[in-house]
């Protein structure tokens, strides 16, 4: 029998853990009927919610519970999950109760059909975020369109099954602003969607407002490609040659007309609008260069405050 191991990344989520956890015991035990085990890593919620992971995996040895010491993301929380599974299979899945555990086993079977995927996602029938969500997961999908090449009919999503190997390979990369998406890309072409329910959410709101989904595609883009670089290459090319015929056309008409070009006005707008270019340029390549830095810096991707359960060592 294979063991799944569940990673669940918590931000105060107190109200939805009891409701979550009976639901995939049920789920598990009456439905798939396969053992499995929890890893719920907290970060670093301002509610009870690890006081609450506590108590589950005191009652359940099957529930393990992780908990940082500052706020580390989404992204990071789950890495540090993978660090810790013993499982065959590993499923993503959010603790806002809008991944239905009823849908794991049409991943499951999703997998068993086939030995030629690695990762099954699950794309939702209709989605039930918000508009400004669901233009950030626009925005992500672009960038990953554009980026990583992505098929334009694969979406990617949170609530995933993936096998084993991918996840140890996952774990050898060390890199300081990780994209859990991002690295399945990176790491298998054998990905393939089926089609789940997305249930409302229970409680509460969600973390991600409109400024941080800008934040995370933008910092998707700078640290994952160099499109932001070759824009601005471009952009200078194109203002070179603009320039010279420019300069060309002023010189004939200097010689052919007799008549001096006049324009104070659109001088100082010019210079305005190059100087603005040449300091947002000089920005890009610092963020680029802080990227750089922190890369080379090796700092831990998180840092552990306490856990409950049997864990394995990273």
């Amino acid at each position: 029998m294979a063991l799944y191991s569940i990673v669940i990344p918590v931000y105060n989520s107190e109200k939805s853990l009891d409701i979550l956890y009976t639901r995939i015991v049920n789920v598990f035990e009456n439905e798939i009927k396969q053992p499995f085990e929890m890893i719920l890593v907290d970060d670093c919620s301002k509610d009870n919610s690890y006081k609450i992971i506590k108590e589950l995996s005191a009652k359940d040895p099957r529930i393990k519970g992780i908990q940082l010491a500052v706020n580390h993301g989404q992204q990071k929380a789950v890495l540090c999950g993978f660090r810790h599974v013993n499982g065959e299979y590993i499923i993503t899945m959010d603790d806002d109760l809008q991944h239905p555990p009823e849908q794991i086993h049409v991943l499951i079977d999703e997998m068993n059909k086939s030995d030629d995927w690695d990762v099954i996602i699950g794309a939702y029938d209709t989605k039930q975020h918000n508009l400004i969500r669901r233009f950030g997961s626009g925005l992500m999908n672009l960038s990953h369109n554009i980026i990583y090449n992505k098929p334009k009919d694969l979406h990617m999503t949170s609530f995933r099954l993936i096998r084993r190997y991918v996840i140890d390979n996952l774990n050898k990369i060390n890199i300081s602003q990780p994209t859990v998406g991002v690295l399945l890309l990176q790491s298998t072409r054998r990905i393939k969607n089926v089609q789940v329910h997305h249930d409302k959410r229970a409680y509460g709101k969600s973390g991600y407002d409109f400024k941080k989904l800008v934040k995370l595609f933008l910092r998707n883009v700078i640290t994952n490609s160099d499109l932001p670089l070759l824009a601005v290459m471009y952009f200078g090319i194109f203002s070179l040659i603009a320039s010279m015929c420019l300069g060309l056309f002023f010189l004939i008409r200097y010689f052919a007309v007799g008549i001096s070009i006049t324009g104070w006005t659109s001088s100082v707008l010019l210079l305005l609008f190059f100087g603005g270019a040449t300091l947002f340029s000089i920005g890009l390549i610092g963020r680029y260069l802080i990227n750089i830095m922190l890369e080379a810096k090796k700092y831990p991707a998180y840092f552990i405050r306490q856990t409950d359960g049997d864990l394995k060592d990273e």
